[in-house]
């Protein structure tokens, strides 16, 4: 769930659509890439970002990780604190400048560089091109996989029924439910189920589950009874955030079943079999 950036917006304002985003054309396969971990990877689930890593250095890429790196700033700007949002984002401008593409292990926060910065820095005319420039070379780790990449992955695992759940953010901002898919679609042994409200917030939404706890807890109880639900003995997801969230629920409520990074999960069905990318 995403709350408004600004919470003094008044009610009955008529709000127009931006116009669709033209398709994205993909270049080719670099030799260098940035990885921009996001603060909660960085926090609770450094090995997915060291799978990322591994699965983006199989495919011949060397991978830079600039170690001043912190937030994207997507806390303080969905809460209202455009100030301080625009100057931990200025800090991730800085340091991911040049030419190599900015790869996310996050929807959410890949949403946020590929469109909230324009927003952030919508009077500063000076620092829109750098915002655009770094816009343009925003990849969600999935999508940069499939498209930029173009990976070809080989199982190597034992039958297993998995549901996906993506970011409702990422969902909405980065097609990022249509990457996984398309991934997981590539693993001979890998069957992806279906679960109720897999389109809806599993409650996390940042700042939001600390605000509104109770409805927050609500939305994880629903999303971790449909993905009980569902036959699934795994759960994948490409936002660290909503790992955090419904793993918590699980553990809380005695559950067995646990969420892993998409990161992870691709790198262990692959292990020893290197993904052959088109015109390798």
């Amino acid at each position: 769930m995403r709350m408004s950036h600004s919470p003094f917006a008044a009610p009955n304002a008529t709000r127009v659509a931006p116009p669709p985003a033209p398709p994205r054309s993909y270049p080719a396969k670099p030799s260098d890439a940035y990885l921009f971990g996001t603060c909660v990877l960085d926090l609770f689930f450094p090995d997915a970002g060291m799978d990322a890593i591994r699965l983006l250095e199989r495919e011949g890429i060397k991978v830079h990780f600039p170690q001043a790196q912190s937030c994207c700033g997507q806390p303080a700007y969905t809460s209202g604190y455009t100030d301080e949002a625009r100057a931990v984002a200025r800090a991730q401008l800085a340091l991911f400048d040049g030419d190599w593409p900015v790869v996310v292990p996050s929807g959410s926060c890949a949403g946020m560089f590929r469109h909230h910065y324009f927003e952030l820095f919508k009077d500063e005319p000076e620092t829109l091109p750098q915002v655009a420039a770094l816009a343009e070379r925003t990849y969600e780790l999935a999508e940069f996989l499939l498209n930029v990449c173009r990976v070809q992955l080989r199982d190597s695992g034992a039958p297993v029924k998995v549901a996906l759940h993506t970011s409702c953010s990422a969902r909405r901002e980065m097609n990022t439910h249509e990457h996984g898919r398309a991934l997981l679609a590539q693993l001979a042994g890998v069957e992806r189920v279906e679960h109720d409200h897999e389109s809806e917030c599993c409650g996390f939404g940042g700042a939001f589950s600390v605000r509104m706890p109770d409805i927050s807890g609500a939305m994880v109880r629903d999303k971790t009874a449909a993905l009980n639900g569902s036959g699934a003995a795994a759960v994948v997801s490409a936002d660290c955030g909503c790992l955090l969230n419904i793993n918590g629920a699980f553990e809380k409520q005695g559950d067995t079943l646990r969420g892993e990074h998409l990161a992870s999960f691709l790198l262990r069905r692959t292990a020893g079999k290197a993904a052959q990318g088109a015109g390798k």
